[in-house]
């Protein structure tokens, strides 16, 4: 059973859909973000910053996150190699307009420049691997 974050309250969703937890600082992005996940079928969490996603990934059933990689600050690298700390096996993937200098232990890059339709089969590959 998964969470959905809805504001500051949790609503239980009684479904085995794959949960994936966004973490971006712009509001407007974010939301528009979850709006095309949820379209799929994902449960989606939302953080927009770092700590506030390091605390929902250790509490909750995450399968992979989904982080820009300028946040306040922190950056997605950053954020990515305290995640991993955490829980090792659950992709992290920067989803950024800039290419990171060095990926760490980000799993893979999707730029925003990406089709939606690219975007999405990503996601769903990544998400498909882990669960396996």
């Amino acid at each position: 059973m998964g969470y959905k974050v809805t504001g500051e309250s949790l609503v239980r969703a009684q479904s085995s859909q794959p949960t994936i937890l966004c973490v971006e600082d712009n509001k407007a992005y974010l939301r528009l973000r979850r709006a095309v996940l949820e379209r799929e079928g994902y449960l989606v969490l939302t953080a927009s910053t770092g700590s506030e996603a390091l605390s929902i990934l250790r509490r909750e059933p995450v399968c992979l996150v989904l982080s820009d990689h300028m946040l306040r600050r922190t950056t997605g690298v950053a954020l990515a190699a305290r995640m991993k700390k955490m829980k090792p096996h659950i992709p992290v993937v920067l989803y950024s307009g800039q290419v990171p200098e060095a990926m760490g232990s980000v799993d893979c890059f999707i730029s925003k420049d990406e089709t939606v339709a690219r975007f999405l089969s990503i996601i769903s590959s990544l998400i498909h691997r882990y669960r396996e």
